[in-house]
């Protein structure tokens, strides 16, 4: 995923997202660099347009977003039911 990410930052600050590059992203972050993954990665985005593949999925990049948004709902206090059922289960162990 560190691959991918590199990828999108390179492309985003107008740099080649090429083997070199990517390698150099990768490491500085403290991550190993695969060089396997490297050249995958490289060679599977050199048809790709980067900017029409992050469009098409909005989805995906407003979802976290939406989620943190989101008034969290207020939850049902059920705890004094299972503390109950928990107490029971206990003095069922001890008589």
């Amino acid at each position: 995923m560190e691959y991918v990410y590199a990828a999108l930052l390179l492309h985003k600050l107008g740099k080649e997202v090429n083997e070199a590059n990517l390698s150099s992203v990768v490491k500085s972050s403290g991550a190993e660099v695969n060089e396997a993954q490297v050249k995958s990665l490289v060679a599977a985005l050199a048809d790709v347009n980067i900017d029409e593949a992050v469009k098409a999925a909005p989805v995906a990049a407003a979802a976290p977003a939406a989620a943190a948004d989101a008034p969290a709902k207020e939850e049902k206090k059920e705890e004094p039911k299972n503390e109950e059922a928990a107490m029971e289960g206990l003095s069922s162990l001890f008589g």
